[in-house]
Protein backbone atom coordinates (compact mmCIF):
# COMPACT_ATOMS: atom_id res chain seq x y z
CA UNK A 1 0.00 0.00 0.00
CA UNK A 2 1.26 3.61 -1.07
CA UNK A 3 1.79 5.54 2.04
CA UNK A 4 0.54 9.16 2.35
CA UNK A 5 2.84 11.89 1.36
CA UNK A 6 4.04 13.72 4.25
CA UNK A 7 5.98 16.96 5.10
CA UNK A 8 9.16 17.82 7.08
CA UNK A 9 7.72 20.05 9.84
CA UNK A 10 9.86 22.10 12.53
CA UNK A 11 6.34 23.56 14.10
CA UNK A 12 3.26 24.77 14.52
CA UNK A 13 2.16 27.53 17.05
CA UNK A 14 -0.56 30.39 17.18
CA UNK A 15 1.05 33.73 17.11
CA UNK A 16 0.70 37.40 15.52
CA UNK A 17 1.98 37.91 12.51
CA UNK A 18 5.31 40.24 13.62
CA UNK A 19 6.52 41.24 9.97
CA UNK A 20 5.40 43.24 7.29
CA UNK A 21 2.16 44.70 5.69
CA UNK A 22 0.18 42.41 8.06
CA UNK A 23 1.56 43.03 11.26
CA UNK A 24 -0.03 42.19 14.65
CA UNK A 25 -3.14 40.20 12.68
CA UNK A 26 -3.56 36.77 14.53
CA UNK A 27 -1.84 34.29 12.62
CA UNK A 28 -1.69 30.65 12.66
CA UNK A 29 2.28 29.53 11.77
CA UNK A 30 3.15 26.44 10.17
CA UNK A 31 7.02 26.72 9.85
CA UNK A 32 8.65 24.00 7.11
CA UNK A 33 12.16 22.16 7.70
CA UNK A 34 14.87 22.81 5.48
CA UNK A 35 16.40 25.46 3.34
CA UNK A 36 18.42 26.27 0.20
CA UNK A 37 20.38 29.50 1.26
CA UNK A 38 21.27 29.08 4.96
CA UNK A 39 21.95 32.84 5.61
CA UNK A 40 24.65 33.56 8.56
CA UNK A 41 21.85 36.59 10.01
CA UNK A 42 19.05 34.38 9.88
CA UNK A 43 16.94 34.13 13.05
CA UNK A 44 15.68 30.61 12.09
CA UNK A 45 18.62 28.31 11.98
CA UNK A 46 17.16 25.82 13.36
CA UNK A 47 14.53 25.14 10.54
CA UNK A 48 17.63 24.35 8.49
CA UNK A 49 17.54 20.70 9.29
CA UNK A 50 15.42 17.75 11.43
CA UNK A 51 11.67 18.35 11.80
CA UNK A 52 9.49 15.84 11.94
CA UNK A 53 7.38 14.06 9.22
CA UNK A 54 3.62 14.67 9.20
CA UNK A 55 0.74 13.57 6.65
CA UNK A 56 -1.22 16.31 5.22
CA UNK A 57 -3.98 14.74 7.70
CA UNK A 58 -1.80 14.79 10.76
CA UNK A 59 -1.12 19.34 9.61
CA UNK A 60 -4.52 19.85 9.61
CA UNK A 61 -5.76 18.09 12.35
CA UNK A 62 -2.99 20.24 14.45
CA UNK A 63 -4.16 23.04 12.78
CA UNK A 64 -7.71 22.57 13.79
CA UNK A 65 -7.12 21.62 17.04
CA UNK A 66 -5.42 25.51 17.36
CA UNK A 67 -8.17 26.52 15.46
CA UNK A 68 -10.91 26.05 18.50
CA UNK A 69 -8.81 28.21 20.71
CA UNK A 70 -7.33 30.56 18.69
CA UNK A 71 -10.08 31.47 15.51
CA UNK A 72 -7.85 33.00 13.13
CA UNK A 73 -8.51 33.39 9.49
CA UNK A 74 -4.48 34.05 8.25
CA UNK A 75 -2.25 30.94 8.12
CA UNK A 76 1.30 31.43 6.89
CA UNK A 77 3.82 28.52 5.82
CA UNK A 78 7.49 29.88 6.48
CA UNK A 79 10.85 28.27 6.81
CA UNK A 80 13.27 27.60 6.34
CA UNK A 81 12.28 27.96 3.25
CA UNK A 82 8.53 26.43 3.05
CA UNK A 83 8.40 25.84 -1.16
CA UNK A 84 11.60 23.37 -1.23
CA UNK A 85 8.59 20.92 -0.46
CA UNK A 86 5.18 20.21 -2.24
CA UNK A 87 2.68 22.21 -0.10
CA UNK A 88 -0.14 22.20 -2.73
CA UNK A 89 -2.04 19.45 -1.30
CA UNK A 90 -1.77 20.97 2.05
CA UNK A 91 -3.25 24.39 0.83
CA UNK A 92 -5.79 22.92 -1.28
CA UNK A 93 -6.97 21.64 2.09
CA UNK A 94 -6.18 24.23 4.08
CA UNK A 95 -8.43 26.81 1.68
CA UNK A 96 -11.32 24.48 2.11
CA UNK A 97 -11.18 25.16 5.59
CA UNK A 98 -11.95 28.84 4.08
CA UNK A 99 -8.09 29.44 5.62
CA UNK A 100 -6.42 32.85 3.46
CA UNK A 101 -2.90 31.75 3.23
CA UNK A 102 0.12 33.94 3.11
CA UNK A 103 4.02 32.04 2.21
CA UNK A 104 6.67 33.73 3.46
CA UNK A 105 9.69 32.67 0.89
CA UNK A 106 13.42 33.78 -0.48
CA UNK A 107 11.68 33.82 -3.91
CA UNK A 108 14.63 31.93 -5.13
CA UNK A 109 11.64 29.04 -6.06
CA UNK A 110 8.22 29.45 -7.43
CA UNK A 111 5.09 27.18 -7.43
CA UNK A 112 1.46 27.81 -8.93
CA UNK A 113 -0.34 27.60 -5.73
CA UNK A 114 -3.69 29.22 -4.83
CA UNK A 115 -1.62 31.55 -2.20
CA UNK A 116 -3.87 35.20 -0.83
CA UNK A 117 0.01 37.10 0.24
CA UNK A 118 3.21 36.24 -0.83
CA UNK A 119 5.87 38.16 1.35
CA UNK A 120 8.93 37.74 -0.50
CA UNK A 121 12.77 38.26 0.94
CA UNK A 122 15.27 38.12 -1.69
CA UNK A 123 18.74 37.56 -0.01
CA UNK A 124 22.25 38.36 -0.64
CA UNK A 125 24.64 38.38 -3.13
CA UNK A 126 22.50 38.99 -5.68
CA UNK A 127 19.16 39.31 -4.52
CA UNK A 128 17.63 36.84 -7.33
CA UNK A 129 13.83 35.99 -7.01
CA UNK A 130 11.59 34.10 -9.54
CA UNK A 131 10.10 36.30 -12.28
CA UNK A 132 6.65 35.32 -11.92
CA UNK A 133 6.62 37.56 -7.92
CA UNK A 134 6.38 40.38 -10.13
CA UNK A 135 2.83 40.03 -10.38
CA UNK A 136 2.39 38.16 -7.08
CA UNK A 137 3.98 39.39 -4.45
CA UNK A 138 1.93 41.39 -1.80
CA UNK A 139 5.46 42.67 0.08
CA UNK A 140 8.90 43.28 -0.43
CA UNK A 141 11.34 42.53 2.21
CA UNK A 142 15.14 43.62 2.88
CA UNK A 143 16.68 42.18 5.79
CA UNK A 144 18.81 45.70 6.38
CA UNK A 145 22.72 43.89 6.61
CA UNK A 146 25.29 45.38 6.84
CA UNK A 147 25.98 44.93 2.88
CA UNK A 148 22.95 46.30 1.84
CA UNK A 149 23.57 48.72 -0.44
CA UNK A 150 21.00 51.52 -1.88
CA UNK A 151 21.21 49.97 -5.37
CA UNK A 152 19.68 47.04 -4.33
CA UNK A 153 16.65 48.98 -3.08
CA UNK A 154 16.80 50.91 -6.50
CA UNK A 155 16.89 48.06 -8.33
CA UNK A 156 13.77 46.20 -7.12
CA UNK A 157 12.07 48.96 -6.87
CA UNK A 158 12.32 49.48 -10.63
CA UNK A 159 11.44 45.83 -10.95
CA UNK A 160 8.32 45.76 -8.90
CA UNK A 161 4.68 47.41 -9.39
CA UNK A 162 4.60 50.81 -6.92
CA UNK A 163 2.00 49.86 -5.31
CA UNK A 164 4.23 46.84 -4.03
CA UNK A 165 6.20 47.96 -0.70
CA UNK A 166 10.14 47.27 -0.10
CA UNK A 167 10.05 47.62 3.41
CA UNK A 168 13.19 47.75 4.68
CA UNK A 169 13.61 45.46 7.99
CA UNK A 170 16.79 45.82 10.29
CA UNK A 171 18.48 42.55 11.28
CA UNK A 172 17.18 41.35 14.24
CA UNK A 173 15.74 44.35 15.72
CA UNK A 174 19.69 45.60 16.32
CA UNK A 175 20.01 48.97 16.78
CA UNK A 176 22.80 49.52 14.35
CA UNK A 177 20.68 47.99 11.72
CA UNK A 178 17.77 50.44 13.20
CA UNK A 179 19.91 53.64 12.08
CA UNK A 180 21.43 51.90 8.70
CA UNK A 181 17.89 51.66 7.53
CA UNK A 182 17.12 55.36 8.43
CA UNK A 183 20.18 56.13 6.53
CA UNK A 184 18.89 53.92 3.70
CA UNK A 185 15.28 55.10 3.87
CA UNK A 186 16.72 59.10 3.28
CA UNK A 187 18.98 57.65 0.52
CA UNK A 188 16.01 56.58 -1.13
CA UNK A 189 13.89 59.67 -0.79
CA UNK A 190 16.56 61.73 -2.32
CA UNK A 191 16.95 59.31 -5.45
CA UNK A 192 12.64 59.81 -5.70
CA UNK A 193 12.14 56.24 -4.85
CA UNK A 194 8.80 55.89 -3.36
CA UNK A 195 6.87 53.26 -1.30
CA UNK A 196 10.18 52.45 0.57
CA UNK A 197 9.13 51.92 4.18
CA UNK A 198 11.28 50.78 7.65
CA UNK A 199 9.34 47.38 9.19
CA UNK A 200 10.33 45.64 13.06
CA UNK A 201 10.11 42.36 14.38
CA UNK A 202 7.18 43.09 16.41
CA UNK A 203 6.76 39.43 17.99
CA UNK A 204 10.72 40.42 19.41
CA UNK A 205 9.31 43.18 20.63
CA UNK A 206 6.40 41.54 22.44
CA UNK A 207 8.90 38.41 23.91
CA UNK A 208 6.51 36.24 21.81
CA UNK A 209 6.74 33.31 18.97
Amino acid sequence: MLQPPTLKITEIFPSIQGEGLRQGEATIFVRLAGCNLRCPFCDTKYAWENGKNYTIEKIVEKVKKIEKHFPSQWLCLTGGEPLLQNVAELIKNLKERNFKIQVETNATLYRDLPVDWYTISPKPEKYFYQPEYKCKAKEVKLIVTRELELRVIQNLRKNFPLKVPILLQPQSNRKWSFEKALKLLHQSLKKGLQNIKISIQLHKIYGIR
